[in-house]
């Protein structure tokens, strides 16, 4: 797939939206989580058997390897009376006879009878007994009852032990019933120095740091607010787009001014049984009123918060009922309360009114995506612990990245340290930042993803085709980069950025947009009488965008400044006719655009075959090589307005 890149500004125009929440699968009830399953006694009684089998191989193995050295007493007689024994130690039962030679042996005697009464019984007299040196050592109290009683004791405490293990797993499972109801927030102590965020780790989001310092003030000096009869807000909703630093400016709230944390996302308040919902709700407003001076921070609440009435669910709607208890546990709140509840979400336009509405979360504070000066000392943020190389350039990263979210430049400076990693150097250069750019972008470099001689010239061409129509064309962005070696799902791009940041587009560079984008197709029908699968991903961008411009936008001439809804099952905004209209002018915009693009490749086709042939050598050109093209040619590079210079040097990254 042939794709033309470009990264815009999110300014009033939609961008991606939604964010999927994780849901912790509920636990289930019943015998099978009490005991681990229905094989927990099985498998227990298998060990068991398992054990004491092992324990009587082990012996009867033991018993044959080790060699035995036990005499009859007979013997121990006859060795007495001729003089071969020197001494006998009497422990018990057991005898431990050592020889005139120093060998050693053991026998046993009656225990009704002492040892010299023993051997008398064999012949031995009183004064042959007297050669032998007899030692008696007498058994110990405890050791006597231990052998005595452990026969008995050994399987009674095994068997209590088997019901205390048993019985511990039951009252854990009761309780589990008991705490299902309970908050399962997150609690961030004030005193862990570790997990504390401030302002000072949050670059950029200036004015959102501005309205958030009056939170701060009041949870640090409430009695200033409540004098003079002013009255903090209830609840502040942090909105923005994925990735822009919601969560880490709640966090960053609580870190400054040095209150407990507690953090749970929408998601978690939702279970399958009614009530749960609430209960939990009840129970993480009762841990924060007690530690108050604190920060309840829900992350999505769009999960929960939701405009009701859409009849899913019926009347039991469990989400209802948890929203129903936020209302309440919000109004609830009594001035001199020093409790602040937070929220984060990005689909705000679906949240319910009575959410919104002052009392509740009325100070709304929106995020945008970082401009170039802020993604600068987000970059610099990122770059704390990394070492950098001397030839990095952070203000040349911050320009290339136009639209970057938060996020996504954490995951550029992370992806930079690996590749730099990956290749055994101490140092990130800038070289690697430069190609981790293109990574969180598009994805990874698909090397093993060869291309044919005849793929590789219509690659070529069709990238050539954008990058020409894109330089020619007034107000269509600059190219910086063109390479024909697939990344993710793309057999070649050309990398288009603005030199400074959009907030607002005009119906001119959506035009001239359309148009470089059709520049890879036009190209491919112009040189090869033909087109492929290619360009269908570019097909699907400028369709969007030019209905955009007819039913958003209201840049149609024909149908004027009017704002068309969507067509969606079930909801019609507007006519059959209305609808014509609109797909016939989304036709015509394409087919101008195609008009213009043709007619640049019809102007410029020196041009396109030099770029064409260039990357077919080299497979990438950066910016400077490919204006140096474009000069050879008779066009005009674009440069900056009040510098007139580029804004990536010639050393900054050849591929």
């Amino acid at each position: 797939m042939l794709l033309a890149l470009q990264k815009k500004s999110k300014g009033p125009f939609p961008g991606k939206q939604g964010k999927k929440s994780g849901q912790e699968p509920s636990n289930g009830g019943g015998w099978k989580s009490l005991f681990g399953g229905p094989s927990f006694f099985g498998n227990l009684t298998t060990t068991i058997l398992i054990f004491l089998l092992l324990m009587s191989v082990y012996s009867l193995v033991e018993s044959y390897l080790q060699p035995s050295n036990e005499i009859p007493l007979s013997t121990i007689a006859t060795d007495v009376v001729a003089g071969k024994i020197n001494k006998i130690t009497v422990s018990g039962d057991a005898l431990d006879v050592v020889y005139t030679d120093e060998s050693k042996k053991t026998s046993r005697k009656d225990s009704a009878a002492g040892l010299p009464e023993t051997l008398a019984t064999y012949g031995v007299t009183p004064e042959q007994l007297t050669k032998v040196s007899i030692t008696i050592q007498g058994q110990s109290g405890f050791q006597f009852w231990f052998f005595m009683l452990s026969p008995i004791l050994l399987p009674l405490l095994f068997i209590g032990f088997l019901f205390w293990f048993l019985s511990r797993q039951v009252k854990g499972a009761g309780m589990q019933a008991f705490t299902f109801g309970q908050s399962k927030a997150r609690i961030t102590d004030p005193a862990d120095q570790s997990q504390r965020v401030t302002f000072a780790d949050v670059a950029g989001a200036r004015e959102a740091k501005e309205e958030l310092l009056e939170i701060v003030d009041f949870l640090k000096n409430p009695k200033k607010f409540l004098d003079i009869g002013a009255r903090i807000p209830k609840g502040i909703m942090l909105m923005g787009a994925p990735g822009t630093g919601k969560t880490l400016l709640a966090r960053a709230v609580a870190g400054e001014a040095g209150v407990p944390f507690f953090s749970i996302s929408g998601s978690e308040f939702v279970e399958m049984f009614v009530g749960v919902g609430a209960s939990r709700v009840r129970d993480l407003f009762q841990m924060a009123k007690k530690a108050a001076p604190a920060i309840i921070f829900v992350d999505e609440i769009d999960a929960v918060g939701r405009v009701r009435g859409t009849g899913v669910g019926g009347g039991n709607d469990e989400r209802e009922q948890t929203l129903n208890q936020i209302l309440v546990e919000m109004d609830g709140f009594e001035p001199n309360e020093k409790v602040v509840v937070m929220a984060a979400t990005n689909r705000p336009d679906v949240l319910d009114p009575a959410l919104l509405r002052p009392g509740r979360f009325d100070r709304r504070v929106t995020i945008d995506l970082p401009d170039r000066r802020d993604r600068e000392e987000i970059l610099k943020v990122h770059a704390r612990k990394k070492p950098l190389g001397p030839d990095v350039n952070i203000s040349v990263i911050a320009e290339r990245t136009p639209g970057f979210s938060g996020a996504e430049l954490y995951s550029l400076m992370n992806e930079g340290a690996i590749l730099a990693a990956r290749e055994n150097r101490t140092e990130v250069t800038q070289y690697d930042l430069i190609r981790s750019i293109e990574k969180v972008m598009l994805g990874p470099e698909r090397k093993s993803h060869l291309l044919t001689k005849k793929e590789k010239e219509l690659t070529s061409y069709h990238e050539a085709g954008h990058a020409l129509v894109s330089s020619v064309l007034p107000n269509a962005d600059p190219v910086h980069k063109i390479s024909i070696i697939s990344r993710g799902r793309a057999a070649g791009y050309t990398l288009k950025l603005p030199f400074e940041d959009k907030k607002m587009q005009s119906k001119k560079q959506f035009l001239d947009d359309i148009a470089a984008t059709l520049g890879g197709y036009v190209a491919e029908e112009e040189l090869f009488d033909d087109v492929t699968t290619g360009p269908s991903n570019d097909l699907m961008v400028i369709t969007s965008l030019a209905r955009n411009m007819v039913i958003r936008y209201g840049m149609s001439e024909k149908l004027g400044p009017v704002a068309f809804g969507e067509r969606q099952l079930g909801s019609e905004p507007y006519s059959e006719n209305v609808a014509a209209q609109i797909d016939a002018e989304v036709s015509r915009i394409i087919d101008e655009a195609k008009v213009r693009a043709r007619q640049v490749i019809v102007d410029h086709r020196k041009a396109l075959d030099a770029i064409a042939k260039e990357l077919i050598q080299k497979e990438t050109i950066e910016r400077a090589d490919f204006e140096k093209i474009l000069i050879a040619n008779g066009i005009t590079p674009k440069k900056r307005e009040e510098e007139g210079v580029d804004i990536v040097p010639e050393s900054a990254g050849m591929a």
